[in-house]
C-alpha cells in the first residue's frame, strides 16, 4: 500500500518560529506596544494575514486596508532579513535522519506549511531535495485547521488522504490532519497537541521501525 509523509516546516523541520516572533514583536514595537512569547503561542500554524489580525487585536489598532497591507510586507521583509544566514545548523534534531530514512524507502515526501517562504528556507538548509512537492501559503487558500493544505499535498504526492502521515507543532495543524483522515504526529508538548494520534517531543524519539510500521499498516 502505497503510503505519503507530510511536514510541517515551521517548528517541525526547523525552528523559524524564534524570526517570525523577532519580526513581529519589532512590528508591534513600532506600533507602540508590546508583544510577548506568550502571546506568539497564538501565532502557531496561522497564517500571515490572520496573525497580523490578531496583532493589532493585542495593540487595540484600527488600520485601513493601505495600512494593513502596508505593515504584511513590512513584517515580511523583517523576517527574511533575520532568515537571510538560515543554514543547516537550523535543523532540528534527527530530522535529516527521518527524511533519509523514507528516501531510502522510496516513499514520497511533501512540505504542508502556511510559510510562503518555505522553498527558500528548504533551500537554505540543504533539504529541499527530499521534497517531491512543495504546497504553502502561495499555493492555498485556507488557512489550518482547514485541511487544504494537506489535501492538496496528497493529491500533488498521489497518494490518497487515509494513506498520509502529518507531523505537526500546531494544534491547528493536528486539527487539519485528523480532519483530512490523515495520520497525525505532534511534535512537541503532547500536553497540548493532545488531539494526535501519536505524539513525540522531537525527532530524536522516532524509531525507525515507528515509521516502517506507519509504512506498512
Amino acid at each position: 500500500m502505497k503510503k505519503g509523509f507530510i511536514f510541517d516546516l515551521d517548528g517541525v523541520i526547523v525552528d523559524t518560529a524564534k524570526y517570525h516572533y523577532l519580526a513581529w514583536k519589532k512590528l508591534a514595537n513600532e506600533l507602540g506596544f508590546e508583544f510577548t512569547k506568550e502571546q506568539n503561542e497564538m501565532f502557531k500554524g496561522v497564517s500571515r494575514r490572520q496573525c497580523l489580525e490578531i496583532l493589532l487585536e493585542i495593540g487595540k489598532i484600527e488600520a485601513t486596508q493601505k495600512q494593513f497591507d502596508t505593515w504584511m510586507i513590512k513584517k515580511n521583509e523583517d523576517y527574511l532579513k533575520f532568515i537571510a544566514n538560515m543554514n543547516a545548523s537550523e535543523i532540528l534534531p534527527d530530522v535529516p535522519r527521518i527524511l533519509e530514512f523514507l528516501k531510502e524507502n522510496s516513499i514520497p515526501i511533501a512540505l504542508g506549511s502556511a510559510s510562503k517562504n518555505a522553498r527558500s528556507i528548504l533551500e537554505k538548509v540543504g533539504l529541499l531535495h527530499y521534497f517531491k512537492t512543495i504546497v504553502d501559503g502561495n499555493n492555498v487558500t485556507k488557512a489550518k485547521p482547514d485541511p487544504e493544505v494537506f489535501l492538496l499535498a496528497a493529491k500533488e504526492l498521489g497518494v490518497k488522504a487515509s494513506d498520509c502521515v502529518v507531523f505537526e507543532d500546531a494544534v491547528a495543524g493536528v486539527e487539519a490532519a485528523n480532519s483530512a483522515k490523515m495520520t497525525s504526529i505532534g511534535i512537541g508538548d503532547e500536553n497540548v497537541l493532545t488531539e494526535a494520534h501519536f505524539n513525540f517531543t522531537d525527532f530524536i524519539g522516532i524509531s525507525t521501525n515507528f515509521i516502517t510500521n506507519l509504512i506498512e499498516n
